[in-house]
């Protein structure tokens, strides 16, 4: 058998807001249903009792002064005075027989609490019905000779203080509410301002007019934040010190390399230490890209269309056969160094491995998604995520020799995911390999 929680779980909504609202709302509801129910059980029935039994009082009195004195002048006299002081519209009429049903349908607690009053107080058989159109009540008591007839006012029954009740209750219960909802909104405000802060420093924007505010405990969380992206930022900087000077001085060396073999007479020996000289160098810059990721480039609006026709196009000036396709112009806020190195691997690493390559740009939902699609071997589905793995290469598939340092999909997929993105890889319905880039909007 499951357990409760897991049947309520998915009833319960997922903002902070609303679990917070229904904390309050839930206790309300379940004071008013209490409230409501002892108020119901105890004061109004009570008071329907004392009603009904005050109607019978009053009907019981007119129907023994109409019994014991039969002059017609008395009777008059009775059922006039009756009108002033009982608030009851009565008269007799003669020789009349009550059809009395043997099993009544009560209609509700008023119509059962007046039935039993009238048996216990009026003792003679009787028949109660409604006038809807006028809201009153009609009651006829069977006579020895006729039936008397008696029309109440639904005041002699019903009291308006239990719906004054029930309408102050209702309405303090919805300004209450509403109180709540309002206090709560400014409670989740700088939570969700947290939140913002937060993804837009993932995303690299700029978020210096981010300013603690809210509870103690939001405050906490908010001046956390801000320490962490200031020892983040500092350590960005510090390791693109580093590394700055760490290319300089693996650059020096390098260079002197490649002058002393440009003054070497040519020989085999000297070809194969001139390649490895530049494998080298090629080998240094890819190291250093992919560690400095582009952090101190700054995000902004960039005409995605027109930076991808460009990396489209330069792969074709390398001799690529690239097909491009673009729904419309579309504008993202993004790192467009960075994103247009992303973009050249993908692309390159299509060229390189299939004949053919598809590259398409477009809106999805609230992102903006780019395929690059070639009819070349694929991966396998099992090392699709490996092979974005720093310095990993398949060597089944994918020649050693021309597959680059194994930093080509690490670079693209750190610099997608620096600018909120994603990229994953799939099967192509050109029978090759597809990479899907998804960025948000």
């Amino acid at each position: 058998m499951r357990p409760l929680r897991l049947y309520i779980k998915p009833l319960l909504p997922r903002s902070l807001m609303g679990r917070s609202l229904i904390i309050i709302v839930t206790p309300l509801i379940l004071l008013q249903v209490i409230t409501s129910y002892v108020f119901f059980d105890r004061s109004w029935d009570t008071m329907t009792r004392r009603l009904a039994s005050g109607l019978a009082g009053d009907i019981s009195f007119v129907v023994a002064g109409v019994i014991e004195h039969k002059e017609p002048n008395y009777q008059d006299w009775l059922l006039t005075h009756a009108r002033g002081q009982f608030d009851l519209r009565l008269s007799v009429t003669s020789g009349e027989v009550l059809q009395i049903d043997p099993s009544p349908k009560h209609e509700g607690v008023v119509h059962l609490r007046l039935s039993q009053a009238l048996k216990e107080r009026v003792g003679r058989p009787f028949q109660i019905t409604w006038n809807h159109t006028k809201r009153d009540l009609l009651i006829a008591v069977q006579l020895d000779d006729g039936v008397l007839h008696i029309e109440a006012p639904h005041e002699r029954l019903f009291s308006d203080t239990s719906f004054i009740f029930l309408i102050w209750m209702m309405g303090s219960s919805l300004i209450l509410f509403i109180v709540a909802m309002l206090f709560m909104r400014g409670q989740v405000r700088p939570i969700r301002r947290l939140a913002e802060a937060v993804d837009g420093f993932g995303k690299g924007h700029d978020i210096s007019g981010f300013k603690p505010e809210g509870s103690s405990e939001v405050r906490q969380a908010a001046a956390a934040f801000d320490r962490m992206r200031d020892r983040i930022l500092r350590q960005i900087q510090q390791r693109t010190e580093m590394l700055a000077g760490v290319s300089h001085d693996l650059r020096t060396p390098l260079t002197r390399m490649k002058l002393e073999l440009a003054m070497v007479k040519p020989g085999p020996e000297v070809d194969a230490l001139r390649t490895d000289v530049i494998e080298m160098e090629r080998m240094v810059e890819g190291y250093l890209a992919f560690a400095r990721g582009d952090d101190a480039e700054a995000v902004a609006p960039v005409d995605l269309a027109g930076l991808m026709q460009e990396v489209v196009e330069t792969g074709r000036r390398e001799g690529g056969a690239i097909d491009f396709h673009c729904e419309g112009p579309i504008t993202v806020p993004i790192r467009p160094v960075a994103f247009r190195r992303a973009a050249t691997n993908l692309v390159a690493n299509a060229k390189r491995y299939g004949d053919n390559v598809w590259v398409t740009l477009g809106h999805r939902a609230h992102a903006v998604e780019i395929l690059i699609d070639d009819d070349g071997p694929g991966i396998p589905e099992s090392l699709r995520e490996e092979v974005f793995r720093p310095f990993y290469r398949i060597e089944e598939s994918r020649n050693p020799e021309t597959g680059g340092i194994g930093l080509g999909l690490a670079i693209a997929r750190d610099a997608i995911r620096r600018q909120g993105g994603d990229i994953v890889l799939e099967d192509s319905p050109h029978g090759g390999l597809r990479a899907r880039v998804r960025l948000p909007l």
